[in-house]
């Protein structure tokens, strides 16, 4: 297996992506489980091709396509002039014809000017043509705040995706996330919504033997990450890290029980795994990094009002989100925008009625 593992990725990965773990997983980041990922679906697959600026020669403004040029050559990893209205039409076009691209974008900032090609086009045709004509493709690249990027480059479009018909909306958090469900995205014959995020990009993660097979597939459901007895939090991507850190908190110092769910998936969202939780420890947070209003926990606070899950309910769901402002570029008021370990514990500890 670790042969064949070697094989797709590129020279320059080698060294820093193979290290053995005793339990016999393998050491790797989150940009090597997506550059893996694309390499091994380009080899299945001739149809697969990468779009996008700088994804070629540059390897990818993120490093994420690094080695795939020299890979797969310039027919099938397209560098583009900036200009995402276009080159998304190009590729939302070649998906229309059966080719399947994966479009990388800079930013997820800047997709939005290419919202029509993604919303209009790509995620209504299936629809619209009586599921005569369908659109195979993948939009990935960074979502979310970074660090000192300002409020233009700031926003987090999960919940602006995810309330569009016809498009999968997916946002990783561990390496084996990202190799299993960017796999999965590009096999998908709908167009999928992939965000990631660039403050993880480096992160080290375990990769299972069995996430390592050339067909393994992650689900599009949600992955509990803690198990617990007292609360349920909720979340997605970066915000992973922060809950588990939160709980091991609420463990150490007040003998709480957290259960983190990772959703892994926002459309579809898997509420029946928030509806279990909840009936198991009658309590519920959601964390997210993003805008209180409209956001991907308003939705899951519906869907637990709307359910037999609010019948379960000792306490009305708090939701953890961002601040109601344009992200600050000051790196002292960027800090409190966001949430943060102690944050959530706060929350949990309010839920809980322990302050």
């Amino acid at each position: 297996m670790l042969s064949s593992f070697r094989s797709v990725l590129p020279k320059s990965l080698h060294k820093t992506s193979v290290r053995l773990a005793s339990t016999g997983s393998v050491k790797m980041s989150v940009r090597e489980a997506l550059n893996s990922a694309m390499a091994e679906e380009m080899d299945r697959d001739d149809d697969v091709f990468i779009i996008g600026e700088e994804v070629a020669q540059y390897n990818g403004a993120y490093k994420v396509t690094k080695g795939l040029l020299d890979r797969f050559g310039e027919r099938r990893v397209i560098d583009t002039p900036i200009t995402e209205m276009g080159l998304t039409g190009i590729a939302v076009g070649a998906a229309l014809k059966g080719l399947k691209p994966i479009v990388e974008f800079m930013s997820f900032n800047f997709s939005m000017q290419a919202i029509d090609q993604v919303v209009n086009s790509a995620a209504k045709t299936y629809y619209m043509s009586g599921g005569t004509q369908k659109c195979q493709i993948v939009f990935r690249g960074p979502n979310g705040a970074a660090v000192g990027v300002g409020a233009q480059h700031s926003q987090d479009f999960s919940a602006w995706y995810g309330s569009i018909p016809g498009l999968k909306v997916l946002s990783p958090f561990s390496s084996e996330d990202a190799r299993g469900l960017l796999k999965a995205a590009i096999r998908d014959p709908n167009p999928v919504v992939f965000m990631e995020n660039e403050l993880i990009y480096g992160d080290v993660f375990d990769v299972s033997e069995e996430a390592l097979d050339v067909d393994y597939l992650c689900p599009f459901t949600a992955k509990i990450e803690n198990e617990g007895t007292d609360i349920t939090i909720v979340t997605y991507t970066r915000n992973v890290e922060f809950c588990l850190t939160a709980a091991e908190m609420l463990d150490k110092q007040y003998g709480v029980s957290a259960e983190v769910i990772n959703l892994r998936s926002i459309r579809p969202m898997d509420v029946d795994a928030i509806i279990k939780s909840v009936k198991k420890t009658n309590h519920l947070i959601t964390v997210e990094s993003t805008f209180p209003a409209f956001g991907v926990g308003s939705e899951i606070c519906a869907q637990i009002m709307e359910t037999e899950a609010f019948d379960y309910l000792d306490a009305p769901v708090q939701r953890v989100t961002g601040a109601d402002v344009p992200t600050p570029y000051a790196k002292e008021l960027e800090d409190f925008a966001f949430p943060d370990p102690d944050i959530i514990t706060t929350a949990c500890k309010k839920v809980l009625s322990m302050e």
